[in-house]
């Protein structure tokens, strides 16, 4: 029996509202799957307004409980049917599902590249404070060189070394790549930890080699060779990174009330997704580097090469900020 309903009412019609809100995306798209968290909140909400119903029915409040009993009639559907998983639509998963899941986990990918950002950072004072520890942070034995005898003998030789080796070349660079962003997707497993020192290394690695090259008056070369395939190669370690973060995050918990396993398992669809679609990234990025990259002046201007890369990131911006905001199918994969 409700005693006072005006002091019902100002108690729990917040909970109606908020179970109405969170039904809203059900309405929208009817292939929605929420996450663990949020099916719990909805079951909570929907077992707290079935409650009030009946106390609004035996307080004879017919056009309230008329109310009410529609919103739990929409939960009780939701919570009870049963939603066929439909087959994988790869268009789908890349236009609507891996944006969409990159755009959730957003602040996994603020850390990355805040880690990344660091590293470069620190790279570009060390090698400024200290020349010589450039062997120690060039990442590969060619950039030990000169940058201004390196770009003389790279336009001098016009790709000879690449000829008729491009898919074996793009082969190998899309295999280790690969590896180190799912080595950073997996390290997640240390609470993070190793996934933070790997995004730092690889921002240490670059900011070593892009201030080596822009100290030397090389910028122009430095930008044609970096810019096509880097702003898909680098991205692409960053949302790796990302996914280990996520699922670090599952592994602390955060003050979750969900256990460890249930964390686990809420976010394994974000880390495949994420981990998926660094995998696709990195396979253009491979395939740029090997037909574009490494070939310069005098057969592939600079000024064209850059505009390239640009064009490439203008794209990748657009995409990963809005595909999939038209709504549709996000959950259809």
């Amino acid at each position: 029996m409700i005693l006072n309903l005006e002091r019902f009412l100002a108690r729990e019609r917040p909970y109606w509202d908020q179970l109405d809100r969170a039904l809203e995306p059900f309405d929208q798209d009817r292939f929605h799957r929420p996450s663990l968290e949020e099916s719990l909140v909805i079951f909570d909400l929907y077992q707290r307004a079935a409650a009030d119903l009946v106390r609004l029915q035996e307080a004879a409040q017919p056009e309230l409980s008329a109310y009410l009993e529609a919103l739990v009639a929409r939960a009780y559907t939701q919570i009870h049917s049963v939603r066929r998983r439909g087959r994988f639509h790869p268009l789908n998963w890349l236009t609507q599902t891996f944006p969409l899941t990159f755009r959730r986990q957003w602040r996994a990918f603020v850390l990355a590249c805040c880690l990344m950002s660091l590293g470069a950072g620190f790279g570009v004072t060390l090698l400024r404070v200290d020349p010589d520890a450039k062997r120690v942070l060039m990442p590969f034995p060619h950039l030990m060189t000169d940058p201004a005898a390196r770009v003389k003998q790279e336009e001098k030789d016009k790709g000879k070394e690449l000829a008729g080796h491009q898919i074996e070349f793009s082969a190998s660079l899309m295999a280790n790549n690969i590896g180190v962003s799912f080595t950073s997707m997996a390290a997640g497993m240390t609470f993070g930890i190793l996934t933070m020192l790997i995004i730092f290394s690889n921002g240490l690695d670059l900011g070593a080699v892009a201030f080596d090259y822009v100290h030397a008056g090389q910028s122009k070369f430095l930008l044609g060779w970096l810019l096509p395939h880097g702003v898909f190669e680098i991205p692409a370690l960053l949302i790796a990174s990302q996914a280990g973060f996520v699922l670090a995050g599952a592994l602390i918990g955060w003050q979750s009330r969900l256990t460890r396993s249930e964390r686990l398992r809420a976010i394994s669809g974000d880390v495949f997704t994420l981990a998926a679609g660094s995998t696709a990234l990195l396979v253009w990025a491979g395939l740029i580097e090997s037909f574009v990259s490494q070939y310069h002046e005098p057969i592939l201007p600079y000024a064209a090469k850059i505009a390239f890369g640009l064009v490439e990131l203008v794209v990748l911006a657009i995409y990963l900020a809005r595909s999939g905001h038209a709504g549709g199918s996000k959950g259809k994969e």
